[in-house]
């Protein structure tokens, strides 16, 4: 079954005038949505410690910047876009104090509401708009008068608005130019999970090093086994992304589409099928979200412990020779990719 679409022809746009939009967080997504929404015409407010580096930011664009609970207090609508690992103890310290009957209660991930990390109260509406593309794209798509196709889902309707209101923060982010999916917060967790662990980054990201490895291991040049597992993948991806698998096959030589049909199966075949079955297995039982949410209040040493490992990988030390010489790269990308230690989000109300 065809999942409903919604375009700008479908959105009441005064829904939400003269409401107060809070967006707590302004990273990837805080900052595009947020910046999106103001220059559609609706009153949008920043909760964030106003001492956080994201804070000032937040400031130099234009933005009203509070401290979370404050703007959760001023808000009509409160939307979350700070990691899902920090959510619940946010939603907890500032939000829940002042979610009022009538208001809404917003997501652009149904992580914490699916697997109950949040439990908002009967009397709100819950509601998550998704958009299908990382923040830089949905705010320079936006000033193009473009849009980014999203997601909209509800969990509660407690006013009976929810989904029109949904659908004027969808319009007021660029979304509804392109298009808004229907999906419920379990659909979109869970697929969202899964695509990220067993296809658009686990899964990517193990296959090019083990093809990597397995070239340097035969004998190969390490520089060649890079451009030719690792390098090329963004050509072939922008083809695909385009116009799907056909146009990808289309574009390559006939040698490389046989080997891509008699190969690729050998390679990504059954035994890789029932891997993605277990994975999203453990997703869909709440093993995963019970790992991730424990690893966090744990301190997070295991996460930490992988992420230093991986930054010591060949592949890495190698890539970023080679990138050094392509001038045409950002700057920013020929610096060692390293996340902010700034903690997720203080929670001061």
């Amino acid at each position: 079954m065809a999942a409903k679409v919604f375009y700008e022809h479908d959105v009441n746009p005064k829904a939400l005038k003269g409401k107060t939009i809070a967006i707590l967080g302004y990273g990837s997504q805080g900052h595009a949505q947020a910046q999106n929404l103001r220059d559609s015409g609706y009153k949008v407010i920043i909760g964030l410690d106003p001492e956080r580096r994201s804070a000032e930011q937040a400031r130099a664009d234009g933005m009203v910047v509070v401290s979370p609970g404050e703007a959760a207090k001023r808000a009509d609508w409160i939307h979350m876009l700070t990691p899902d690992e920090s959510q619940a103890e946010l939603y907890e310290h500032a939000v829940k104090p002042f979610l009022h009957p009538g208001k809404t209660l917003g997501f652009s991930h149904g992580f914490s509401i699916h697997f109950k990390a949040i439990i908002p109260p009967n009397d709100v509406d819950v509601v998550m708009i998704a958009p299908k593309g990382p923040g830089h794209l949905v705010r320079r798509v936006y000033g193009e008068g473009k849009g980014v196709p999203s997601l909209v889902a509800i969990a509660q309707n407690a006013t009976g608005a929810a989904h029109e209101n949904a659908l004027c923060y969808a319009f007021g982010i660029g979304a509804t130019r392109a298009g808004v999916l229907t999906t419920s917060f379990k659909e979109e967790t869970e697929t969202d999970l899964f695509g990220e662990q067993s296809v658009l980054c686990g899964g990517l990201t193990s296959l090019i090093k083990k093809g990597f490895e397995t070239l340097v291991e035969a004998g190969y040049q390490p520089e060649i086994a890079y451009f030719e597992c690792l390098h090329e993948m963004k050509l072939i991806v922008d083809l695909i992304y385009e116009g799907g698998l056909a146009r990808m096959r289309y574009s390559i030589s006939n040698t490389a589409e046989y080997g891509d049909l008699t190969r690729g199966d050998r390679v990504v075949g059954e035994e890789t099928r029932k891997a993605m079955k277990e994975i999203l297995g453990r997703i869909q039982d709440g093993t995963f979200a019970r790992e991730w949410i424990a690893e966090n209040r744990n301190g997070g040493g295991q996460f930490q412990g992988l992420r230093e490992k991986e930054r010591k990988h060949p592949i890495e030390e190698v890539g970023e020779r080679l990138r050094a010489m392509m001038s045409w790269l950002p700057q920013e990308a020929q610096q060692p990719a390293v996340k902010s230690s700034e903690p997720a989000q203080v929670v001061n109300a």
